[in-house]
């Protein structure tokens, strides 16, 4: 099923790995909202958020640079805020002519800038550790005893294992392709749109079939709505401590950002 394309999960036996994922799900909320609330500039509470994501990715088990080089990819899209180093505020550094637009930059525009792409780059991290350490299924069940709404973690849980059967379907069709014309993939481009095209149809006609007939599946074998996993879930000792100390040390970072 090329699970590989879409499941980030990796397989160990670390503390991170063992704890509770409501206890990850709760500190993954908590250190976006912390790093939301800092104002900007608080290069000490970047600091101290960037030192517990690396605390974290030691105890994964997954080393320091994993969430680093896979939240590189997100960095561009984190450039949408780039409008903000034209605030009003501040003092101008530059007088930039588009035709009859003139745009300035700021001291203050830059700073906020800087900021949000430093919180979004330590969000993602966090975000990318979480989905790396926590079965999908486990996410689900979390966030049903957190009290997320049904009907939006349904959603999520059939998009998440569907995506699965497109793309099966799709490499089915490709192979299919490559049998019947022998790797031949002559023709102008208003034939590869056509072949493109009736490709697209037919991905969609077979996977939703095939995603009936795996729903019907499901009944038979008691799916009621709910997600269910293999593990109990029990908060521990351990997970209660775990969470105790992270919350000191969001509360720290926060200290720091705001005073020093």
């Amino acid at each position: 099923m090329h699970a590989n394309l879409f499941d980030r999960y990796h397989e160990a036996e670390s503390f991170l790995h063992r704890l509770d994922p409501r206890i990850k799900v709760i500190g993954l909320v908590l250190f976006i909202l912390s790093n939301a609330l800092l104002p900007d500039g608080a290069w000490a509470g970047y600091i101290a958020a960037w030192a517990l994501l690396l605390i974290c990715c030691i105890l994964s088990g997954l080393g320091i640079g994993y969430t680093m080089q896979r939240s590189l990819i997100v960095l561009p899209f984190a450039l949408a805020a780039i409008s903000a180093i034209f605030a009003p505020v501040g003092v101008p550094l530059a007088h930039w002519k588009l035709g009859s637009l003139v745009l300035t930059p700021t001291n203050v525009g830059v700073l906020r800038f800087e900021s949000i792409m430093v919180r979004s780059w330590l969000s993602v991290q966090m975000g990318i550790l979480m989905v790396a350490v926590t079965p999908f299924p486990d996410l689900l069940h979390a966030l049903e005893h957190l009290h997320f709404p049904k009907s939006l973690s349904t959603i999520i849980a059939f998009l998440y294992r569907y995506l699965f059967v497109v793309a099966d379907e799709s490499f089915r069709m490709l192979r299919a392709r490559e049998a019947r014309s022998a790797g031949d993939n002559g023709g102008n481009i208003v034939w590869r749109a056509r072949v493109v095209g009736n490709m697209a149809g037919q991905l969609f006609l077979r996977s939703y079939e095939r995603s009936d007939r795996i729903y019907n599946a499901m009944l038979s074998r008691g799916y009621s709505g709910s997600p269910r996993t293999l593990h109990p879930h029990v908060l521990a000792r351990k997970d209660w401590a775990a969470l105790s100390i992270y919350f000191g040390l969001i509360i720290c970072s926060q200290i720091l950002g705001r005073f020093f």
